[in-house]
């Protein structure tokens, strides 16, 4: 504490301080024991700077009583390691087509040096995470991912084979739940493998998803590279139901990558998670805005 013997009027940032906390404090109460899974990924993991101040909020959140699951992405690492091994890849509606070499080397960037620099990010700033792939404790069981597309002269839908890339069929939290009676913070890999063994690179999103969903979690949390979901104007829309969405969608305003996106929160809402909410990871400390204050920072999904 400062001696200030001159002047007793309180330091206007140390005011600012104590109004931070005392705006926290029913939030704080409110996600005490609660569950967060949180999506990592974008450009906020390739920029150090951002890298630690998303470990210090993982690691707040675990020292306030909330129980945070990270899930990370990694899709532009895995390019660039293909690029240096002179691997083309393919894609078909956004879903990279994976082969069983590419699948290996998906394995390898995701669930080695991504995972465990997440890790290692996550330790210096003060908590105790682990590294976990889908793979791990069974924790998510996956099945191929199968799509359809319409050939435009036949009219005739034709199933296209994206090789080994899967979405989750069945999670098994066993593990999670061990550590959220411990200090131990979980980083998932989105890795995960089917009945007859086979490796399959699932989306982060769908990943987040569908263990939010699985954990009941209070709150899912999608970092992107943009504010949230926009309106035609570029306001930011900072709360949504499943009824506006369909809306948005009908009308054009969400559109492209933003759709499976919202998917993703309106399934897991579903699934019994209690809101989700997709903010830009580029922006320091979004996500304890988002948490901890009024006015928010990203676009939230609630059921009505």
């Amino acid at each position: 504490m400062t001696d200030n013997t001159s002047n007793h009027t309180p330091d206007p940032v140390d005011l600012g301080k104590v109004e931070t906390l005392i705006e926290a404090l029913p939030y704080l109460r409110k996600y005490a024991g609660k569950t967060f899974v949180v999506k990592y990924g974008g450009h906020a993991m390739g920029e150090s700077h951002l890298a630690a101040a998303f470990a210090k909020d993982i690691v707040l959140l675990k020292k306030v009583g909330i129980h945070p699951v990270v899930v990370h992405g990694g899709g532009p690492q895995i390019g660039k390691m293909l690029e240096r091994l002179g691997i083309r890849s393919n894609f078909i509606d956004g879903l990279r087509v994976t082969d069983a070499e590419t699948a290996a080397i998906a394995e390898m960037v995701l669930a080695g040096s991504i995972n465990k620099e997440v890790v290692h990010h996550i330790n210096r700033a003060g908590g105790t995470a682990v590294g976990l792939s889908g793979k791990d404790a069974n924790l998510v069981t996956a099945r191929k991912v199968t799509r359809t597309k319409r050939d435009p002269d036949s009219n005739i839908e034709k199933v296209i084979d994206l090789g080994f890339v899967g979405e989750p069929d069945v999670v098994d939290v066993t593990v999670l739940d061990v550590f959220r009676q411990s200090n131990v913070i979980p980083v998932i890999a989105p890795i995960g493998v089917d009945h007859e063994g086979n490796t399959y690179n699932i989306n982060a999103d769908t990943m987040a998803g569908a263990i939010a969903g699985a954990l009941k979690a209070a709150r899912l949390f999608l970092l992107t590279d943009v504010p949230g979901v926009l309106d035609k104007e570029k306001n930011l829309l900072t709360d949504l139901t499943p009824a506006k969405i369909d809306d948005l969608i009908a009308d054009g305003t969400i559109q492209g990558g933003m759709i499976p996106k919202i998917e993703t929160c309106i399934d897991a809402l579903r699934k019994g998670v209690d809101a989700a909410v997709i903010l830009n990871g580029r922006v320091p400390h979004a996500m304890l805005l988002e948490i901890f204050t009024r006015r928010g920072a990203g676009t939230l999904v609630r059921r009505s």
